[in-house]
């Protein structure tokens, strides 16, 4: 699924609007506080308007979503880092911008999304399980995207997709370790006969325990 571009118009923040209380006073005039961290170093304080951020934010099912901020008659492409939500309402209550270049790659962790249903638990009667919930990968800014659709249809009983089966295309460079799984059709019935047939040492220790403190049967 693509990414599409926000474009976000901002205000520079003036020392007067710095600090908690004054971000305090910002939310209550239906602004939001941010930051920049720029790439040359340092970081530009920014407000904006909380209603156009939240409709824009309506679009994306990612939070790590590229930006065109409109900031001092500039524009400056970059990425959300991170949105600080209200811990009652959920509101957004400060988001953190990183300023990049949209011409050298950048490393962040992409959403898995399993689609289809699975050979094993459509025929097997097994169980889908999903492991690895995001993978993290280099690429360009223009080339990030809200998550990578993966096909699970063709996986069968006792079978398990890794992170090295993905087909991601030539845009990705895939860091997170090949060798770990993002997802497996479980055989429930084989797990739950393993499981009913294993005793834990605690179990087997008082079975002793308690054969060897029983009284001798009376003759």
């Amino acid at each position: 699924m693509s990414n599409e571009e926000m474009k976000l118009a901002a205000e520079l923040r003036s020392d007067s609007e710095q600090g908690s209380r004054a971000s305090g006073r910002l939310r209550r005039a239906g602004l939001i506080p941010g930051a920049v961290n720029r790439i040359e170093g340092g970081t530009t304080l920014v407000k904006f308007n909380a209603h156009a951020f939240n409709l824009a934010m309506r679009k994306h099912a990612s939070e790590h979503v590229l930006v065109s901020l409109e900031l001092d008659a500039k524009v400056v492409p970059a990425l959300i880092r991170e949105v600080q939500h209200d811990v009652l309402t959920g509101a957004p209550i400060h988001v953190d911008f990183g300023e990049i270049s949209l011409t050298k790659k950048i490393r962040v962790s992409i959403p898995v999304h399993l689609m289809g249903e699975a050979e094993g638990v459509k025929i097997g009667g097994g169980v889908l399980e999903h492991m690895l919930r995001a993978v993290e990968v280099d690429c360009l800014p223009t080339d990030i995207v809200e998550r990578f659709d993966v096909d699970v249809s063709g996986l069968k009983l006792a079978q398990t997709l890794f992170v090295r089966d993905l087909r991601l295309g030539d845009a990705y460079t895939v860091v997170t370790s090949k060798d770990l799984p993002v997802a497996s059709v479980v055989n429930v019935a084989e797990e739950a006969t393993a499981a009913e047939g294993e005793a834990t040492p605690e179990v087997i220790a008082k079975g002793k325990k308690e054969e060897a403190g029983a009284a001798p049967a009376k003759k």
